[in-house]
């Protein structure tokens, strides 16, 4: 408790795009009721904070801390391992923390190649080759910066994590409607879910909210999007296109396959899910129409980018993880 005697809330920014932090902002007048009953004590993006000011906290005196971001290097391991020790209840927040998301793709290769490829290509306007370096020497001193890491990392896979709310970024109404729930926790109107539960998201997967028909089409190509015009009525997945929708976790309302796009997984595994990935690729093969090696072939050879697209958001928290070459490292 502060001295106001409101409980402490934090949220943090570690490798992610902000995207979380513009959601938060998104439940609009809700905001007001974390004023009312927190006191924010943490939130660099929202105001003026220091890691020292939380390094003198109390450890267990931040109540609730909202962590976005994915852990890409030394500074977000350290923050992540500080707030765990400061909070009493840490949530993974968004697909960065719980499954790695984009950021993770990079798992594919080396950092010395991700390195490379950022400061020397033919997109990066560098003609004398310049390299970010460890440590510089200012007149007011040593300058460090953050040590990347050969691997993205959920934040589980750092520190213990009380719950998961997926999404890329969580839904406004589904933060709102955990913001209300923990208000009625502090007022005594309600109780937490069990430690580890999957908060502000669905049990089931997004084909379960979509009104789109499943006639079990078979189907002897893939296609990209652009390239078909998609009956409003019919299973995307049923009609040539990737969905992502078989192996993902409902919440979201299915709004992209209810706008003519296909599910691109933002909301992770669904329950149950052991490996995502391998789900989707199961949905997949079920309405391929053949039997025969060669042709099955020739048809997810149509796919393109696969691991793109089974692992879009979830490689850091997959069975593969990485790339033989990142784990090289």
């Amino acid at each position: 408790m502060t001295s106001n005697g409101k409980p402490k809330f934090a949220m943090y920014w570690a490798a992610s795009c902000g995207g979380c932090e513009i959601a938060v902002l998104n439940i609009h007048e809700k905001i007001l009721d974390v004023d009312a009953n927190f006191e924010v004590v943490f939130w660099p993006v929202a105001m003026d904070a220091k890691y020292k000011d939380v390094e003198a906290m109390e450890d267990g005196s931040i109540l609730l801390t909202l962590f976005n971001g994915a852990i890409r290097n030394d500074e977000n391991e350290h923050i992540a391992k500080l707030l765990r020790q400061k909070s009493k209840i840490l949530v993974a927040f968004g697909s960065c923390a719980t499954e790695g998301c984009m950021p993770a793709l990079a798992n594919l290769t080396s950092i010395e190649e991700v390195v490379e490829t950022y400061y020397s290509t033919i997109s990066t306007d560098n003609p004398q080759n310049i390299h970010p370096q460890p440590t510089y020497k200012a007149p007011e001193g040593e300058i460090y910066i953050p040590k990347l890491y050969p691997i993205v990392r959920t934040l589980d896979q750092v520190v213990e994590v009380d719950y998961y709310m997926p999404g890329c970024p969580p839904e406004s109404h589904q933060i709102a409607a955990v913001i209300d729930l923990v208000i009625d926790v502090l007022q005594g109107k309600a109780t937490l879910p069990p430690k580890g539960s999957t908060i502000g998201a669905g049990g089931s997967t997004v084909c379960d909210d979509c009104p789109r028909k499943r006639d079990v089409k078979k189907i002897k190509e893939f296609k990209r999007i652009q390239d078909v015009m998609l009956d409003p009525e019919i299973c995307i997945l049923e009609q040539g296109v990737i969905c992502s929708g078989p192996a993902t976790r409902n919440g979201c309302g299915a709004l992209c396959p209810q706008a003519g796009s296909p599910c691109i997984g933002c909301y992770g595994p669904a329950e149950g899910v052991l490996d995502y990935g391998a789900r989707l690729l199961t949905a997949v093969a079920s309405v391929i129409d053949s039997n025969d090696p060669a042709e099955i072939e020739r048809i997810l050879d149509g796919i393109p980018d696969p691991a793109g697209m089974f692992y879009r958001f979830n490689l850091g928290g997959s069975l593969l993880r990485a790339s033989k070459a990142a784990w090289a490292k």
